[in-house]
């Protein structure tokens, strides 16, 4: 019966949590998202529709956010999920009222005495547990409200504020990349591509030229799709976009081509100008970046050395701190390295950092046995064939001879992944870094278990303390691993881009000798370009092999992966369509490749510096900790043993008198999980910070998991 009783009495909160459950489902489940979509439409979707108002600006913020969601789907979710949370934060408030009146029933003298002198006065919550029924239904109520009204309140303005730092966010990029996209929208124009071409063609290489581009292929699918004329759809993307630059250049395009000035002037002025803004920008990016290494150090590397060394003094001294020191290594100073990160990320996505790679185009020329893409399949001649269509021999292509023939191919295209794996892993692994952790972190955990096991069983800490250095080495191997093959793919990278306004250069100067797109290419792959040589070799042979020009330079795209020759490829094939004298457009290539080649070099050598401060404070938090183990820990254990065997002749009671039996082993373990904390968490930061990506903080990580081995091996002797 008491049983049964107390289940009751956790009925609701138990439905409470489940609520909150439900609401996660839309993450991993559609159609638990179609559910609760559904459900929010019919509650909320009335009330939203008729908030015209409020419902203009959040349309406003939605277009600047580019969700691809309705207002009113988004604004009716929102309502629902600030509902069911506020719902369920009532249900969660009366019972967090009846956990504290559990904890005060104690009594206010001994809470008094547990407390320190300053804070005594809060003893008098203890008399919470006298009050009357009525008092008590007033207090459980108000509780409930509270927590209730408070998390209904936060869900409904947390989600539009971070729909609004979305947006810009969002802008952040498209400003960066509206350099590149006005060079790419110029150099068509150069090309003597119509301008409506050119923006069509904007909208298809979106993924190659960011988020600017992405933003005016809006305005591109609203002249094709419903017919808007140019200056309209200019001037909506002006009234959308989160990004000033990108208003201001829309609305003077417009007004250029409505009056009929020169298109390629303008442009042309606008190139240069968005050049110059790019270094601007370059300056204000690396300021920013530095207060961001200043402040990681202050606060994310010294702050946590000066509490760390704070309470183990005052642990060894007074009273036992070790669970405020774990706290710190193990929660405090992860979850604030991970909020810094996802912070700085968001404020500097896509500006100056690490690019992302292009996606790999699918329906290439080259590839699959139906290069026209039209739903046609080839017969056992080599005609093409429709489905369903009859063939040259007279025969009906649903017969049995090629339905065969079509289970061979789908066979064929299930197993085309693995084949492909097959044929060249290595490359499959440079192309994808992360796939080696498949192999890498199985290894680690093997390791674990052979090193560490059997464990002998005892005090917890002890228990950890036999499997802890190898986790270390584990974490350090499986990192080490993914660094090793990362850096290699992105060192090839790096190699093949710096040579890439060297060869945008020659090709345009052999063609404007006279020579042909195809002369030039075979001239060009002959010269010394580094890294791209080989590359341009293949290229070569792709054309004497009989290629196109076009799908041989779309090719070497796909083999190298690099944004900057993607952005390249992508403008000159282009403008290959538009004229066989494309020497401006590869000027324009260059100057845009070069540009941008040398802000990112300035940012290392500016960013070099930090990432030397990061290293050395790095080190400190290493000494500090060395002090700590070798010298004073020891100092007051001997201090210690003293008291303990006689005390100090005159009996003063000196500052040893709190001192009992100190367990050096769990203050050094506690050290080497902080310092192996702090590798991993400064190693990520140094990569972000330093070369643009979390992903290049591999390396650092390893490095200084490497230096945490040593230092405590050298501890372990001395």
């Amino acid at each position: 019966m008491n049983t049964l009783l107390a289940l009751l009495t956790l009925l609701p909160l138990v439905a409470a949590v489940g609520l909150c459950v439900a609401l996660l489902a839309p993450l991993v489940d559609r159609r638990a998202d179609l559910v609760v979509t559904r459900l929010a439409l019919a509650l909320f979707g009335e009330y939203v529709t008729s908030e015209r108002a409020r419902g203009d600006r959040e349309r406003e913020l939605l277009r600047a956010a580019h969700t691809g969601d309705t207002h009113r789907r988004y604004a009716s979710r929102t309502l629902l999920y600030a509902a069911a949370l506020g719902v369920a934060g009532s249900v969660v408030g009366v019972y967090a009222a009846a956990a504290l009146l559990g904890l005060l029933s104690v009594g206010e003298g001994p809470i008094a005495a547990a407390l320190p002198g300053p804070l005594v006065f809060l003893a008098a919550l203890a008399r919470l547990t006298e009050v009357g029924l009525g008092e008590l239904f007033v207090l459980l109520v108000a509780s409930s409200a509270t927590v209730g009204a408070g998390l209904a309140v936060g869900t409904y303005y947390v989600r539009w504020e971070l729909l609004a730092q979305r947006a810009v966010a969002r802008a952040s990029r498209i400003d960066t990349t509206l350099p590149r996209t006005v060079a790419f929208v110029y150099a068509l124009s150069r090309s003597g591509m119509a301008f409506p071409n050119v923006m069509d063609t904007l909208a298809e290489h979106e993924a190659v030229y960011g988020e600017a581009a992405t933003e005016l292929a809006v305005a591109v699918r609203d002249m094709n799709a419903f017919g808007t004329d140019a200056l309209t759809a200019l001037r909506g993307t002006a009234k959308r976009t989160p990004s000033e630059d990108l208003a201001e250049f829309s609305e003077n395009l417009a007004s250029v081509l409505s009056s009929g000035q020169s298109l390629s002037g303008f442009l042309e002025d606008q190139y240069e100008r968005y050049q110059e803004e790019a270094e601007a920008r370059q300056e204000q990016y690396l300021e920013l970046l530095s207060t961001f290494a200043e402040t990681y150090v202050t606060a994310l590397v010294a702050g946590p050395l000066f509490f760390i060394t704070l309470l183990v003094v005052i642990g060894l001294v007074l009273e036992d701190t070790l669970p405020l020191v774990r706290v710190i290594v193990y929660a405090a100073l992860p979850l604030a390295t991970f909020g810094f990160v996802v912070y700085v990320d968001s404020v500097t996505h896509g500006v100056g950092g690490t690019e992302p790679l292009p996606p790999r185009e699918r329906g290439a020329p080259d590839e699959g046995a139906s290069p026209s893409g039209d739903g046609t399949s080839l017969s056992g001649d080599g005609t093409s064939l429709p489905d369903g269509g009859v063939s040259p021999s007279g025969g009906v292509a649903g017969e049995d001879r090629w339905a065969r023939s079509r289970e061979r191919l789908a066979a064929h295209e299930r197993l085309r992944g693995v084949l492909a794996w097959a044929s060249s892993p290595v490359e499959h692994v440079l192309e994808r870094p992360a796939t080696v952790l498949f192999v890498s972190v199985p290894v680690a955990l093997v390791g674990v278990a052979l090193v560490a096991f059997p464990i002998t069983v005892g005090p917890p800490t002890r228990m950890v303390g036999q499997v802890d250095a190898a986790i270390v080495t584990a974490v350090a191997g499986v990192l080490a691993s993914y660094a090793v093959v990362y850096e290699i793919r992105k060192r090839r990278t790096r190699r093949i881009e710096a040579s890439v306004p060297d060869f945008l250069d020659r090709l345009a100067s052999v063609n404007e000798a006279g020579a042909s797109v195809v002369e030039s290419v075979r001239r060009v792959s002959e010269s010394d370009l580094d890294a791209l040589t080989a590359e341009l070799v293949l290229t070569r042979r792709d054309v004497e092999w009989g290629a196109d020009v076009t799908t041989a330079l779309h090719r070497m795209d796909r083999r190298v992966r690099s944004p900057v020759l993607s952005r390249a490829v992508a403008l000159v094939t282009n403008a290959l369509h538009a004229s066989g004298d494309i020497a401006p457009v590869l000027k324009i290539a260059a100057d845009e490749t070069r540009a941008t080649e040398r802000l990112r070099r300035e940012r290392r050598q500016v960013m070099l510096t930090y990432l030397i401060v990061i290293y050395i404070s790095f080190l400190v938090f290493l000494g500090i900790i060395a002090a700590l183990s070798i010298a004073f820990i020891p100092a007051i254990e001997s201090a210690a043993t003293g008291g303990a065997g006689g005390g100090v002749p005159g009996g003063g009671g000196g500052i040893t008198d709190g001192i009992g039996d100190i367990d050096v082993f769990v203050y050094e373990q506690v050290f080497f999980h902080a310092a192996a904390v702090q590798a991993i968490c400064s190693g990520l930061v140094a990569g972000q910070l330093g070369e643009g990506s979390v992903r290049d903080g591999a390396k650092h990580a390893v490095i200084l998991l490497a230096l945490t081995a040593v230092a405590f091996a050298l501890m372990g002797s001395l």
